[in-house]
């Protein structure tokens, strides 16, 4: 279950993780796509066409995270825990999904900017799973 919580964090994308997990802000999906489109394009220095590109990937991958989301909150809510079957298939979905990401985002970047894009990748896997542990250390 641990590890299918972190594959969600994952998938939900470059959150901001250097918040408190307790008083992270709620944003829209419209809202965290700008601040992440935002956020790309400073540090990546996109031009304006890759900025279209990136924005329409983020927006379809924020879509994915919300509809995700809601699909937990539901299953929460009616107390149905998963099957072994059920966590393996939603982890191998994830999986498939951030190639499908990482793909798509490859085809946008140049070299230089996806090789820095990954490495921002795995900051910010670094830091979710520091967070987790104090989480977890908390609770």
């Amino acid at each position: 279950m641990k590890k299918l919580f972190i594959a969600a964090m994952l998938f939900i994308g470059i959150a901001s993780f250097a918040q408190d997990m307790g008083k992270r802000e709620k944003l829209t999906p419209e809202q965290r796509t700008e601040k992440q489109l935002k956020k790309l394009t400073t540090e990546l220095n996109l031009d304006a066409n890759q900025q279209i590109q990136v924005k329409q990937l983020l927006t379809d991958r924020n879509a994915k995270a919300e509809k995700f989301k809601e699909t937990r909150k539901e299953k929460k809510e009616s107390n149905v825990k998963p099957t072994a079957a059920e966590k393996e298939a939603f982890k191998k979905e994830v999986m498939a999904e951030k190639e499908a990401n990482d793909a798509k985002m490859k085809s946008i970047l140049n070299a230089d900017q996806y090789t820095k894009w990954k490495k921002i990748q795995e900051e910010n896997k670094d830091k979710a799973r520091e967070k987790m542990k104090e989480y977890r250390k908390e609770n």
